[in-house]
């Protein structure tokens, strides 16, 4: 499995509780819930991560061999 980056979010909590909730309905964990949520935003907005570039750096950013 890739390896996973943990931040700190801060976020009202209503919007937390509402996220929950609807983890709840679609048996997923808060954690996969706010991933699922926030990768279906980036899709929307054309700026989707495939499987590859998630784990790469960012272009500009390579590292010479």
């Amino acid at each position: 499995m890739p390896e996973r980056k943990a931040f700190l979010l801060r976020i009202d909590p209503a919007v937390l509780e509402a996220l929950q909730r609807w983890a709840s309905d679609d048996l997923r964990s808060l954690n996969s819930q706010i991933e699922f949520v926030l990768r279906r935003g980036l899709e929307r907005e054309g700026r989707a991560v495939s499987a590859k570039r998630a784990h790469t750096a960012p272009p500009g950013t390579e590292e010479s061999s």
